[in-house]
């Protein structure tokens, strides 16, 4: 028997649309409250109790903040009925059981029959805050006609998991199209994975859920027709309670992937759904059990699926080498670590999972990262591991040549430490070819662009890193407009970068610098005091050392604090040396400074012309040398 229509009030609900009109205009309801409000009418007026609704709603083994849920969902049943609270006509609560439909309502089949529901007394009502215990309710006979709970519908409900901010979600296929118009679902162009819940109960696992979202951004950046936003914006939303559509329009995506996993003993529990973020849409959902050593394959095999579900072509899957999984969850580890900027203890996990695995390809690109973070963070003296990079870089591209993240690791160390610019270029090339998604890969390109003097090229492949990954790389547009001559709009740039990131020091410094560069000394001087707020002493320094003698005695003042610090770390960067005799107009001692920074083989020298402070000493020999011994074509 087909599925009935309601009448009740100015109201009708079509339940074979799941439409909802009142004077014969359409409500806007979501699917919860609409199948709340369908098994209320179901239900002829009988009370129908909280498990129930969790069980029709969410399925037996959910284990979800439902009663938050219900709540939600009866305020919002309220809302589109223009209910009264305090006075309700037609959505009653019985205390301590559960809900009923109390109004008059009339169900017309697809024969045009009527059969008049059972009008029953008002309850008290009870504020929806307030939490009711289940209570098993004798059903009686539905004389509405066949339901929707009478019918078997292929799918597992789908829940907003609102407690921890992200939803878990089983499969819906069989019911979305009844759900919600065609046209409320566009193609999906780009994508953000949101943190996965860690559902195990234990604390210690959340670097399996991180884990295992790298995994999946990952492999969804293979796709070419799809734009996928970056793990570190979309790492802001762990255990944020905000609306979808919402997230979807700050990320500048149509398609919201988000759920949980749950790794228990030698198991492996994944909850997946995608939503359509214009319209806040469910498209499709699904859950997946996995032994431990197959683990490593779903976020490939999701990855084909969820292209397909957002109406994108995919691309084929890579051949998968077996990984064990000890060698898996270290790799896992190293991710968790080197996400947390701790190069140290991500090198020490890659290196375990080479052990119990020597052809795992990621985790050689890993141990390759680890080095060079480690160097770019001054811990280690760049000769000292630049071999150790390169032959992780070479076992990387060795074992997997189709792996973007390798060649993208080879380029680093072309680049950086090896200054072999053109091999660096065919690297990046080729990484980018492989996976054109990766923010990463688009950044070195950048690099390398910069070093080979195409500043045009080099700014658009940056501000396509920037796209994929905008809260990752926070100062580059800034800087990169700053490099160019453009002091405005990277005064403009970082001016907005530090409405959401007050205290960041690069973009203060930054905007030092430009200062300094347009000669607006004094406005460098405020943004050298935001530097040093939290230091009462060194801002009343600053302060008496621009009253005694302007610029130049604050900049002198820069100098001696930088080399009083560098005495308590005991590390002197000889590139900032040279920053700050640049700031002192010292050109001798610049260039002395950058000549060390040189044989030192500090990897940053490669992006030298791109530092405008040193624009003073650029027409000079030495400078003009020192760039020809690194075999960079001369952008002055």
């Amino acid at each position: 028997m087909p599925a009935p229509t309601y009448n009740f009030g100015d109201f009708e609900l079509v339940s074979s649309r799941f439409e909802l009109r009142y004077h014969d205009r359409p409500q806007k309801l979501e699917r919860i409250p609409m199948e709340l409000l369908i098994l209320l009418l179901e239900k002829n007026g009988q009370v129908v109790c909280r498990q129930e609704i969790i069980e029709r709603l969410w399925g037996k083994d959910v284990f979800l903040d439902t009663e938050h849920g219900i709540n939600t969902a009866i305020r919002k049943i309220r809302a589109a009925l223009r209910e009264d609270v305090a006075r309700p006509r037609f959505i009653q609560t019985v205390s301590g059981k559960g809900y009923r439909f109390a109004s008059d309502a009339v169900s017309t089949n697809a024969n045009g029959t009527a059969a008049s529901a059972k009008i029953l007394p008002s309850a008290n009502p009870v504020p929806e805050n307030e939490v009711s215990t289940p209570a098993s309710v004798e059903a009686g006979p539905i004389s509405a006609g066949e339901g929707l709970a009478s019918r078997k519908w292929p799918w597992a409900a789908v829940a907003l998991l609102v407690a921890a901010g992200a939803t878990l979600a089983l499969n819906v296929a069989g019911l979305r199209d009844r759900v919600f118009a065609k046209n409320s679902i566009g193609p999906i162009h780009s994508i953000a994975v949101l943190p996965l819940v860690n559902m195990s109960g234990d604390a210690s696992q959340d670097y399996y859920a991180d884990g295992m979202m790298d995994e999946l951004i990952t492999a969804l950046a293979r796709n070419r027709s799809l734009r996928v936003v970056s793990r570190t914006s979309a790492m802001q939303y762990k255990g944020v309670n905000k609306p979808l559509r919402e997230i979807a329009q700050s990320l500048g995506v149509d398609g919201i992937l988000e759920g949980s996993v749950a790794r228990n003993g030698s198991r492996v529990h994944l909850n997946l759904q995608l939503i359509y973020g214009p319209t806040d849409t469910h498209m499709w959902a699904d859950s997946y059990d996995r032994d431990l050593s197959q683990a490593y394959l779903l976020p490939e095999e999701l990855s084909q699926t969820i292209a397909r579900e957002a109406k994108a072509a995919s691309s084929p899957a890579p051949t998968h080498r077996y990984i064990s999984p000890e060698a898996h969850d270290d790799y896992m580890q190293g991710l968790y670590f080197w996400n947390g900027s701790n190069p140290d203890r991500s090198l020490e996990y890659y290196e375990k999972a080479i052990g119990l695995q020597p052809d795992y390809a990621a985790a050689w690109s890993g141990v390759a990262k680890s080095y060079a973070a480690q160097v770019i963070l001054d811990e280690f003296p760049a000769r000292n591991v630049a071999s150790k990079m390169e032959e992780a870089a070479r076992k990387a591209v060795a074992i997997d040549d189709s792996s973007p993240e390798a060649h993208n690791a080879l380029a680093m160390w072309y680049l950086l430490f090896a200054w072999n610019v053109a091999d660096a270029d065919a690297e990046s090339r080729r990484s980018l070819q492989l996976n054109p998604n990766l923010a990463e890969t688009h950044r070195m390109r950048a690099w390398v662009l910069d070093a080979m003097h195409e500043p045009d090229e080099s700014f658009r492949e940056l501000k396509q890193a920037i796209t994929l990954d905008p809260m990752q790389y926070i100062t580059d547009l800034g800087e990169a407009y700053m490099a160019r001559g453009q002091f405005d709009d990277a005064i403009a740039e970082l001016r907005r970068r530090s409405e959401t990131e007050h205290d960041n020091f690069f973009i203060h410094f930054d905007l030092m610098e430009i200062y300094w560069l347009k000669g607006m000394k004094k406005d460098g001087v405020e943004e050298l005091e935001k530097i040093v707020g939290g230091d009462s002493a060194k801002t009343s320094a600053v302060r008496r050392a621009y009253t005694r003698g302007g610029s130049p005695a604050v900049a002198q003042w820069m100098m001696d604090d930088f080399k009083a610090d560098a005495v308590r770390k005991k590390s002197l960067s000889p590139f900032e040396l040279a920053r700050h005799y640049a700031f002192l107009g010292d050109k001798p001692n610049t260039l002395k400074f950058l000549e060390a920074y040189y044989e030192q083989r500090y990897p940053w020298v490669v992006r030298v012309q791109s530092e405008r402070m040193f624009d003073l000493v650029h027409s000079e020999p030495r400078y003009q040398a020192l760039i020809k011994k690194m075999g960079l074509p001369s952008a002055y």
